[in-house]
Parts: structure tokens; sequence; C-alpha cells
């Protein structure tokens, strides 16, 4: 599916920078599940957590933000999150739409700005 992720969203700024506007545009994909490390019983992976965070845009600096997560120390066969999705939301609520996190993110001060 990340196939079909990266097909519709380059087309998304293909679409933008015909008109000008990508600039103006950042794109923000969650995924509240990860993925298990060791295989299930069918030879797939059971949902599990630290699901990746993705964050497009002209002006975003591209980078891995936080710490790539260890394959051995897990958390009950979970990956350990390095960087929590409300710390990003927050810096987009902060530093594309100039709003305080707080008002939208209860009691939420950190954030982690990708600009």
């Amino acid at each position: 599916l990340l196939k079909v992720l990266s097909d519709s969203v380059g087309r998304f700024f293909g679409q933008i920078q015909n008109i000008s506007k990508a600039n103006d545009v950042v794109v923000m994909v969650y995924s509240e599940f990860g993925r298990r490390v060791h295989a299930n019983a069918s030879n797939g992976t059971d949902h599990g957590t630290a699901g990746p965070v993705f964050v497009f845009g002209n002006k975003v600096k591209g980078a891995f933000y936080g710490e790539q997560p260890s394959l051995t120390n897990l958390n009950q066969g979970d990956l350990w999150s390095t960087v929590d999705f409300r710390d990003v939301y927050g810096g987009l609520l902060q530093d594309v739409l100039k709003t305080p996190v707080d008002r939208v993110i209860p009691n939420w001060k950190s954030t982690l700005s990708v600009f």
C-alpha cells in the first residue's frame, strides 16, 4: 500500500505544482498501527505499535526524525516509538497553522518542527 500512497501523493503534488500552490501545502500521513517484528502463524506480521508518520511538502526538511527502532529491544513484541506523533502534529499546528498546540491537543506542549 505504500506504493499506492506514494503514487497518490505524487499525483497530488504534481497537480498543485501546476497551479503554483506547492509552497502552500503540507500533507501529514499517520498510520495508527505499526507491524510486529516477528512473523505470526500465517507468515505475516500482526498489527503492532510505532507506526510511521510521513510529512510531505516543499518546505519540509526531509530527514528521518527520531531514533531507528531496535528490532531486538521490544515492548511485549512491539517496537518502541521514538517520536510521538503528537509532537509532529503539534509542530504542524504551530508552524503551519499558527495555532497553539494545547488548543487542539489538551495539555500537550511538545512539538517537533520539520521545517
